[in-house]
Protein backbone atom coordinates (compact mmCIF):
# COMPACT_ATOMS: atom_id res chain seq x y z
CA UNK A 1 0.00 0.00 0.00
CA UNK A 2 2.21 3.14 -1.15
CA UNK A 3 1.45 6.22 -1.11
CA UNK A 4 4.68 8.23 -0.87
CA UNK A 5 7.53 7.84 -3.20
CA UNK A 6 9.42 7.12 0.16
CA UNK A 7 7.53 3.68 0.49
CA UNK A 8 9.11 2.73 -2.65
CA UNK A 9 12.56 3.22 -0.85
CA UNK A 10 14.37 0.02 0.18
CA UNK A 11 16.45 2.16 3.00
CA UNK A 12 14.22 3.14 5.45
CA UNK A 13 14.41 6.86 6.75
CA UNK A 14 14.49 8.71 9.97
CA UNK A 15 11.38 9.97 10.54
CA UNK A 16 12.39 13.55 10.74
CA UNK A 17 14.29 13.58 7.06
CA UNK A 18 11.15 13.37 5.83
CA UNK A 19 8.99 16.39 6.05
CA UNK A 20 5.30 15.40 3.58
CA UNK A 21 3.56 18.25 1.93
CA UNK A 22 -0.26 17.49 3.11
CA UNK A 23 -2.28 19.46 0.61
CA UNK A 24 0.23 18.47 -2.24
CA UNK A 25 0.05 14.99 -2.12
CA UNK A 26 -1.39 12.49 -4.69
CA UNK A 27 -4.88 13.25 -3.18
CA UNK A 28 -4.37 16.64 -2.13
CA UNK A 29 -6.73 19.77 -1.67
CA UNK A 30 -4.59 21.67 -4.71
CA UNK A 31 -3.50 19.24 -7.26
CA UNK A 32 -0.20 19.48 -8.53
CA UNK A 33 3.06 21.97 -7.09
CA UNK A 34 3.50 23.63 -10.44
CA UNK A 35 4.97 27.40 -9.83
CA UNK A 36 7.93 28.89 -8.26
CA UNK A 37 5.36 31.04 -6.51
CA UNK A 38 3.24 28.20 -4.85
CA UNK A 39 6.11 26.69 -3.69
CA UNK A 40 7.86 29.93 -2.17
CA UNK A 41 4.41 30.58 -0.33
CA UNK A 42 4.49 26.69 1.39
CA UNK A 43 7.23 28.88 3.35
CA UNK A 44 5.53 31.85 4.09
CA UNK A 45 3.51 29.75 6.59
CA UNK A 46 5.02 30.23 10.29
CA UNK A 47 3.57 26.64 11.46
CA UNK A 48 5.38 25.15 7.85
CA UNK A 49 8.83 26.99 8.79
CA UNK A 50 8.58 25.74 12.54
CA UNK A 51 8.16 22.54 11.43
CA UNK A 52 11.14 22.65 9.15
CA UNK A 53 13.44 24.72 11.38
CA UNK A 54 12.90 21.23 14.02
CA UNK A 55 13.46 19.05 11.86
CA UNK A 56 16.88 21.01 10.55
CA UNK A 57 17.99 21.42 14.44
CA UNK A 58 17.36 18.03 15.58
CA UNK A 59 19.92 17.51 12.91
CA UNK A 60 22.41 19.95 13.37
CA UNK A 61 22.78 19.44 17.06
CA UNK A 62 23.81 16.23 16.25
CA UNK A 63 26.75 17.71 14.36
CA UNK A 64 30.10 17.62 16.23
CA UNK A 65 31.82 20.04 13.39
CA UNK A 66 28.68 21.72 10.82
CA UNK A 67 30.72 22.76 7.97
CA UNK A 68 27.83 23.05 5.63
CA UNK A 69 24.74 21.58 3.76
CA UNK A 70 23.53 20.27 0.39
CA UNK A 71 20.09 21.13 -0.77
CA UNK A 72 19.08 18.93 -4.12
CA UNK A 73 16.08 21.14 -5.43
CA UNK A 74 14.03 20.47 -8.81
CA UNK A 75 14.29 23.57 -10.96
CA UNK A 76 11.37 23.12 -13.23
CA UNK A 77 8.40 22.71 -10.65
CA UNK A 78 7.01 24.35 -7.63
CA UNK A 79 9.86 22.94 -5.91
CA UNK A 80 12.16 25.22 -7.37
CA UNK A 81 9.80 27.70 -4.52
CA UNK A 82 10.49 25.68 -1.76
CA UNK A 83 14.51 25.13 -2.69
CA UNK A 84 14.82 29.08 -2.44
CA UNK A 85 13.34 29.62 0.28
CA UNK A 86 15.14 26.62 2.16
CA UNK A 87 18.77 27.96 0.69
CA UNK A 88 17.57 31.30 2.18
CA UNK A 89 16.73 30.09 5.35
CA UNK A 90 19.70 28.11 5.54
CA UNK A 91 21.59 31.01 4.74
CA UNK A 92 20.15 33.77 6.90
CA UNK A 93 20.36 31.03 10.61
CA UNK A 94 23.81 29.92 9.09
CA UNK A 95 25.92 32.31 7.80
CA UNK A 96 29.08 31.19 8.29
CA UNK A 97 28.35 27.91 6.66
CA UNK A 98 28.98 26.51 3.44
CA UNK A 99 25.72 26.05 1.20
CA UNK A 100 25.82 23.60 -2.34
CA UNK A 101 23.21 23.62 -3.98
CA UNK A 102 22.26 21.28 -7.02
CA UNK A 103 19.74 22.44 -9.58
CA UNK A 104 17.75 19.46 -11.34
CA UNK A 105 15.91 19.47 -14.35
CA UNK A 106 14.74 16.36 -16.01
CA UNK A 107 15.66 15.15 -19.67
CA UNK A 108 12.69 16.44 -22.42
CA UNK A 109 13.48 15.09 -25.83
CA UNK A 110 13.18 17.72 -28.95
CA UNK A 111 10.64 15.54 -30.28
CA UNK A 112 8.20 15.49 -27.38
CA UNK A 113 8.51 19.16 -27.19
CA UNK A 114 7.57 19.35 -30.69
CA UNK A 115 4.48 16.70 -30.48
CA UNK A 116 2.80 18.60 -27.01
CA UNK A 117 -0.69 19.67 -27.49
CA UNK A 118 -1.36 23.79 -27.54
CA UNK A 119 -2.16 23.22 -23.84
CA UNK A 120 1.11 21.84 -22.67
CA UNK A 121 2.57 25.00 -23.77
CA UNK A 122 1.40 26.59 -20.31
CA UNK A 123 3.07 23.56 -18.58
CA UNK A 124 6.35 24.54 -21.06
CA UNK A 125 6.12 28.24 -20.20
CA UNK A 126 5.87 27.48 -16.31
CA UNK A 127 8.80 25.12 -16.43
CA UNK A 128 10.67 28.10 -18.04
CA UNK A 129 9.47 30.75 -15.54
CA UNK A 130 10.60 27.93 -12.66
CA UNK A 131 13.90 27.44 -13.84
CA UNK A 132 15.24 30.95 -14.33
CA UNK A 133 13.70 31.82 -11.03
CA UNK A 134 15.28 28.84 -9.48
CA UNK A 135 18.32 29.74 -11.00
CA UNK A 136 18.70 33.47 -9.64
CA UNK A 137 17.26 32.58 -6.20
CA UNK A 138 19.46 29.00 -5.34
CA UNK A 139 22.23 31.14 -7.12
CA UNK A 140 21.88 34.02 -4.57
CA UNK A 141 21.75 32.02 -1.50
CA UNK A 142 24.41 29.30 -2.29
CA UNK A 143 28.27 28.98 -1.57
CA UNK A 144 28.23 27.00 -5.22
CA UNK A 145 25.52 26.17 -7.08
CA UNK A 146 25.15 23.75 -9.69
CA UNK A 147 22.54 23.75 -12.23
CA UNK A 148 22.25 20.07 -13.46
CA UNK A 149 20.57 17.76 -16.18
CA UNK A 150 21.10 14.84 -19.23
CA UNK A 151 20.52 17.32 -21.72
CA UNK A 152 22.82 20.64 -22.51
CA UNK A 153 19.69 22.56 -22.35
CA UNK A 154 18.58 22.39 -18.69
CA UNK A 155 15.36 20.69 -19.60
CA UNK A 156 14.36 23.96 -21.66
CA UNK A 157 13.83 24.55 -25.22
Amino acid sequence: SAQLWSDYLSVRLHPKSVYVIRQYMHDGDCGCLEAFGQGESLLQDPGCVEELEDRLHFYVEECDYLQGFQVLCDLHNGFSGVGAKVTELLYDEYSGKGILTWGLTPVTSNTALNLFPPQDSQKNFFRLLNTALGLVHLSRHSSLFCPLSLSGSLGIK
